[in-house]
């Protein structure tokens, strides 16, 4: 932490004297007739490679301009565009402001296909907490864009979607259940609109894309929304709001496997005055599988009102319904003591009388935005998650060294409750010739997942296994030892006691932060800490702490279009449950990261560059030398990871929109506590891939007889990865590749979008190896598939 300090306090006061000089600049803000702000329109200074957008108040700001005359071109969705010329004399900051009118006529079309050619976008949402532009964040924040899900016919979290971010991977897939996204060396947080919805190791349910706006990545620890969480980072689900501009989108998807999806977005206002506006969204697919007995039905219903009540307040009320309807959650594990993949891709454990798996997961948010003052903002929001699951999940009980083994089938009875409150305000005051971008809020949560996962039955008996290698696979719909039946007779939280099924948190959290901006903001040193209260029960076992975690993060902006940035950040996460080595104490996490970003072609596209060090220290780890369901676990020395990441998306050419991104990721044993066996320093840590490289191009023709015709390609690539589990196989997990593309067409009104995926129709799988079991188990991709997809908006 020290050596950190003096690193950034030698480069800040290297840059100031750079920077130290008389700098002109010009600031302002962009309303509308009924003088409400309005967000992300465009400004640019014409006859230079200068622009920015507005932020959510509608404000904009130009720095380090030379003297002289200016003329300022600001345009927005289903606005007017306005230009005026303004003259800007040496020393000062002049303030220009513009109020647009609407432009009804042209709302569909600029709307749709102006906001549908972004891949890159420039400010965070309001759910991050930061108001300023990405390229000033003192952290690496890569944003999937609706645009990207378009292309890619993503219909849900854990559909293809982290091909987007660099070192994003998913080793252990879950399905189409729950996303479980690894980063930097370990799984990080899921986020939707800024609250921490994680429940238990498993959740959340993954979500569907019909009601999500876009998909913010945090990498590292994020102290401005969480400091009790792994300090890898988080994902950040951005759900689609009202803009007030009446407009919709019906579509429809099919492809292999029996996938038919309808989505409806239909988005506009409820009242002439246009304060109250709605947002609702529909989607119902069926869906099934490349495997035999394994489908997965969903639908999703997403309204949301929202009433601005005066020109300073506006209130939001969300609320999303998911309801799936699934095949056993094992159904894509296959087992083998003869290494992966010796089975057919198409190959299943499972059998068709089990019983399905249903999900009903529902969720209520209120969210009060207040205008305090010119330069102060309140936002306070209250949400209420439910959920619950009742089904069954497979595994083996027994491999036998000829391939046969006995399958097992467990009970995943589960409820999910949390009570979420935030309240934060930003603020800007200027001390002197520093600027000071303030926040300070509160956060508090109240988490219970109750759960039977205690109650199994083999479906196979030792002297008649199920066999993987019969032609006609006469066990697999006929199991030897029948179809489990459960004792539901105690209530579900008795049964969940008994069972070591019961996880609870609550938590509180008073956060501060201050952005110090120099030399007219050319320098930005942000202070930042949070100290947070933690009760949580895992394993039937308690456990609680109060910590505080600094945060110092330094950026300079090189020029308008380059930043450079260092950080230094924590996290702490109490844990519970079963210890069989080693005392039980808090997970504290350190991360250190430099970086430079930098915006392409008057903003365009954008690329990030990212190095850091994250150390983990006294991690509740699963005991390498017990079965993975006794749930004992040890208190870990220090794991350490480290890496490099880069990152570039926006439109490169006209017409041409890439994001491609590679990571290099490096974790490793760094100690191991006394008493701790069966651990090496310098040892690999499990759960990631040492290299990742990903790339998505998407061109469209501009003019012409074609105008609109476009063709995608994309490809992922994986290598040096590392099993799931610390157990050591016989065989390591290959390098991966997979090639998808399609073609498109498009207008004003009309999207026609097929994509074909894994091209090169490659056996890919994820797997581990289990020294119990002293067998292999993989889940296997799919086989070449298609997908076509018709939009209509009006």
């Amino acid at each position: 932490m020290k050596l950190t300090l003096l690193y950034l306090s030698i480069l800040t006061v290297c840059i100031t004297n750079v920077f130290a000089q008389q700098n002109s600049g010009i600031k302002g803000t962009v309303t509308n007739n009924n003088a409400r702000p309005v967000e992300a329109a465009t400004i640019g200074i014409k006859n230079t490679a200068l622009g920015t957008i507005t932020n959510t108040d509608g404000k904009f700001e130009f720095n380090k301009l030379k003297p002289g005359h200016y003329t300022l071109h600001v345009s927005a969705v289903g606005y007017f565009p306005q230009e005026k010329q303004i003259t800007v004399p040496t020393g000062t900051t002049d303030v220009v402001d513009f109020i647009l009118k609407e432009n009804a006529s042209h709302l569909n079309e600029v709307g749709i296909t102006g906001r549908r050619q972004k891949y890159k976008v420039d400010q965070s949402s309001q759910s991050l907490r930061l108001n300023e532009p990405l390229l000033q964040v003192p952290q690496n924040i890569q944003v999937v864009t609706s645009q990207i899900l378009a292309d890619q016919q993503v219909i849900s979290m854990s559909d293809g979607l982290i091909r987007n971010v660099s070192g994003a991977v998913r080793l252990e897939h879950w399905g189409d259940l729950y996303t479980n996204i690894t980063m930097r060396g370990s799984q990080i947080q899921a986020f939707r609109n800024g609250f921490n919805v994680v429940g238990s190791y498993w959740g959340p349910l993954t979500e569907d894309m019909s009601f999500v706006d876009h998909i913010e990545f945090v990498k590292g620890p994020a102290g401005f929304l969480l400091s009790n969480g792994d300090p890898s980072g988080l994902y950040n689900v951005v759900t689609k709001k009202p803009t007030g501009q009446p407009k919709g989108e019906v579509s429809f998807t099919t492809g292999s496997f029996n996938l038919n999806r309808a989505t409806l977005d239909l988005d506009g206002k409820l009242s002439k005055d246009g304060k109250l506006l709605y947002r609702f969204d529909l989607s119902a697919q069926n869906k099934g599988s490349f495997r035999p007995n394994e489908f997965n039905d969903r639908y999703a219903i997403a309204p949301v009102i929202s009433y601005q009540i005066d020109d300073k307040t506006k209130l939001t009320a969300e609320y999303v319904y998911q309801r799936a309807h699934m095949s056993d959650v094992g159904s894509y594990y296959v087992f083998s003591p003869k290494g992966y993949a010796v089975l057919p891709r198409d190959f299943t454990q499972t059998p068709a009388g089990l019983p399905p798996t249903n999900i009903n997961d529902h969720s209520v948010t209120l969210n009060l935005q207040h205008q305090l003052a010119d330069n102060w903002k309140l936002t306070a929001q209250a949400a209420r998650y439910n959920y619950s699951q009742l089904g069954t999940s497979m595994w083996a009980d027994t491999v036998f060294a000829d391939g046969r083994y006995v399958r097992n089938a467990g009970i995943w009875e589960a409820e999910s409750s949390m009570s979420l409150a935030q309240v934060f305000i930003n603020g800007k005051v200027t001390t002197g010739s520093i600027v000071h971008k303030l926040l300070g809020g509160i956060d508090m949560a109240d988490k219970k997942y109750v759960a039977d996962y205690a109650q199994t039955k083999s479906l196979d008996t030792k002297a008649a296994p199920f066999n993987p290698y019969e032609e006609a696979l006469p066990t697999l719909n006929n199991p030897s030892n029948g179809y489990p039946t459960f004792n539901r007779s105690l209530n579900l939280e008795a049964r969940a006691a008994a069972g070591y099924g019961l996880i609870n948190s609550n938590y509180s959290s008073l956060y501060v932060q201050d952005e110090l901006g120099f030399f007219d903001n050319r320098v930005r040193l942000t202070l930042a800490g949070r100290y947070t209260t933690l009760k949580m029960s895992d394993f039937n076992t308690p456990e609680q702490a109060n910590h505080f975690t600094p945060r110092v993060g330094l950026s300079v902006s090189i020029d308008d279009k380059t930043s450079v940035y260092g950080l230094h950040d924590q996290t702490f996460l109490p844990q519970a449950g079963k210890v069989s080595v080693g005392k039980l104490q808090p997970l504290t996490g350190t991360n250190t990261e430099f970086g430079i970003k930098k915006d392409w072609a008057d903003g365009r596209w954008n690329t990030t560059l990212s190095v850091y060090q994250i150390l983990r220290d006294n991690e509740l780890t699963a005991d390498p030398n017990a079965a993975p369901n006794s749930g004992l676990s040890i208190i870990f020395g220090q794991k350490k990871s480290q890496g490099i990441e880069f990152d570039l998306r926006g439109e490169v050419l006209p017409g041409l929109n890439l994001t491609a991104n590679y990571a290099l990721t490096d974790s490793k044993v760094n100690k191991v506590n006394p008493g701790v066996t069966g651990f090496t320093v310098g040892q690999i840590v499990p759960g990631y891939s040492k290299h990742v490289a990903n790339a998505w191009l998407s061109y469209k023709i501009l003019n012409g007889g074609l105008k609109g015709t476009g063709v995608s390609l994309g490809g992922m690539y994986l290598a040096g990865r590392q099993t799931d589990t610390w157990s050591v196989g016989l065989e390591g997990l290959p390098d991966y590749f997979k090639m998808d593309g399609g073609l498109f067409w498009e207008d004003a009104k009309v999207r026609i979008t097929a994509n074909a995926f894994n091209l090169l129709d490659k056996y890919t799988y994820s797997g581990s190896y289990y020294s119990y079991l002293n067998a292999y188990y993989w889940q296997a991709d799919a086989p070449r598939n298609y997908r076509l997809s018709i939009a209509y908006r009006f």
